[in-house]
Order: structure tokens, then sequence, then C-alpha cells
């Protein structure tokens, strides 16, 4: 499968009269983070609330500025994100693609919404028990 690209809508939801930032990203389901060249932190008035850590593709480890919130958009889905600023291009990884709920489709090359569910981004919240408080009553 060749490389995967997605016109993605980011902006800085602190300050709303700034006009947000259509980008081209690059989808990478290998990585985890949304990543931001720094002329892009630079036009959303984004600030480092810390510097992160961060093993990049050739194995090395770089220390890089970590900024948010982002409002990311794509299509009819959308999440808030901390991104890294880190290379010269949008990358958009599995956390804010989980968030958001979009998928690769492989044969199309193309960033989707998830076909299961179009209407709205569904996640799954598993490894905890919910109980009901009329649950518990009965119990006692």
């Amino acid at each position: 499968m060749g490389l995967v690209y997605a016109n993605i809508t980011l902006s800085n939801p602190r300050l709303p009269e700034l006009k947000p930032m259509e980008v081209t990203a690059l989808v990478d389901t290998g990585a985890l983070h949304l990543c931001i060249p720094e002329h892009v932190a630079n036009q959303l008035q984004l600030t480092p609330a810390e510097y992160r850590d961060v093993s990049i593709a050739d194995g090395s480890s770089v220390s890089c500025p970590y900024v948010g919130p982002i409002h990311a958009r794509f299509d009819n889905r959308q999440c808030f994100v901390g991104a890294m600023v880190l290379g010269d291009e949008v990358l958009l990884g599995a956390i804010p693609m989980e968030d958001m709920d979009i998928v690769v489709h492989p044969a199309k090359q193309q960033l989707i919404v998830n076909p299961a569910n179009p209407n709205f981004a569904c996640s799954k919240a598993k490894g905890f028990k919910v109980t009901l408080k009329h649950d518990s009553e009965k119990s006692e």
C-alpha cells in the first residue's frame, strides 16, 4: 500500500477568532500522535505545554514541544488533541484517528469515516464495570 494523505482542518479552540487551517496530512496508522510542523503551531498560536522525548522512524530520539489543545476535523468527525511539533508536514496518527472513528480504506488508499458508524463517531470503553444506583439498591 502506498502513502495515504487526507485533508483535515485544525484550529485553536482557545482562540476562536483565528481562522482554522486546512492542511494535507500524511495518515500513519503506525504512528500514535498528531505531529505538526512549527509553521502550523505558529499559525495557530500554540505554545508548548511541555517538551517530550520522541522516538522517530530512524530509531533516534528527539525532544520536541507538545502543544494543545487542537481541534481537529475530518468529514463529519472532530476531536480535541495535543500535538508534537515535529517534522515538515502534518502527520495524523492512531490516537486522533481512533478518537474521530476514521479508518484507512486500503483498496482506495483513502482516509474515510468508519463505514460501521457513518453518522457519528463511536468508541469502545472497556475494562471497567458500570454499576447503576438502582442495581446496587436491589441487591441490598
